[in-house]
């Protein structure tokens, strides 16, 4: 097993998603996968649990955006300015059967690293035990205004800097994170972010990293499925 490097794409929302779904359930071989993706227009999108109406609420107004649900939990992400990327754990992985807080903390673990080295401040924020009524009541909101355990964090201001989401299913586990530029040095050099991050990650999953050609899929099924994420069925199915 290895981790393969996919190369960059700008999607749409629902492209995007689509994508990332289908890199988990139609991926050829039974590798573990990272990509870093772009955005081709202005996007949001919000947890699979969350309502249609509230993400709504959380648009700007006056501006033209898109809007869709992600096939994993978590608030609302607003990606005009984020660095986004996803990871897909395959079902024979050791991580794969790894609580999900446990997931959540060694992929944050290995962003927060990444920014130390270069100089930037990161810490996770720690995990604290909730009562079974408090955790009830806290429902994915917008997903920067509020860290959650194992989030990274600026240690000083405790301003969120990465978040995300994760599904599993029989074939694996699909992490879908955002890194908020805004909370980072503006003179950032993300290209080299992105190859400390791909380092710590193929060093914690014990798996090398080699960059691979973006994988065949039946165009059909990708057409399908990014058209049923445009529907206004999938948005607002709860």
């Amino acid at each position: 097993m290895q981790l393969d490097l996919l190369p960059t794409r700008a999607g749409g929302a629902a492209e995007n998603m689509a994508l990332d779904f289908l890199l988990l359930q139609r991926y050829p071989v039974a590798n573990a996968r990272f990509r870093h993706y772009n955005w081709r227009v202005p996007a949001f999108t919000f947890g699979y649990s969350q309502l249609l109406s509230y993400a709504k609420e959380q648009l700007p107004t006056g501006e033209p955006v898109e809007l869709c649900r992600r096939p994993t939990g978590g608030g609302v992400v607003d990606h005009r300015e984020d660095w986004t990327y996803a990871l897909v754990i395959p079902d024979d992985h050791s991580l794969f059967e790894a609580p999900a807080p446990e997931s959540y903390r060694l992929v944050h673990a290995c962003i927060a690293r990444a920014f130390i080295h270069m100089g930037e401040p990161a810490v996770l924020k720690e995990a604290k035990r909730t009562l079974d009524a408090d955790a009830a009541s806290q429902v994915p909101g917008v997903c920067f205004t509020r860290a959650e355990n194992y989030d990274v964090v600026h240690p000083v201001t405790g301003a969120k800097i990465a978040g995300a989401a994760q599904k599993r299913s029989k074939k694996g586990m699909l992490f879908q994170g955002s890194i908020a530029r805004a909370a980072v040095a503006s003179a950032l050099d993300w290209e080299a972010f992105e190859d400390l991050l791909i380092s710590n990650l193929a060093s914690s999953l014990g798996l090398a990293a080699v960059p691979t050609p973006w994988p065949e899929m039946a165009e059909e099924e990708v057409s399908a499925l990014t058209e049923q994420y445009s529907t206004e069925e999938w948005n607002a199915f709860r």
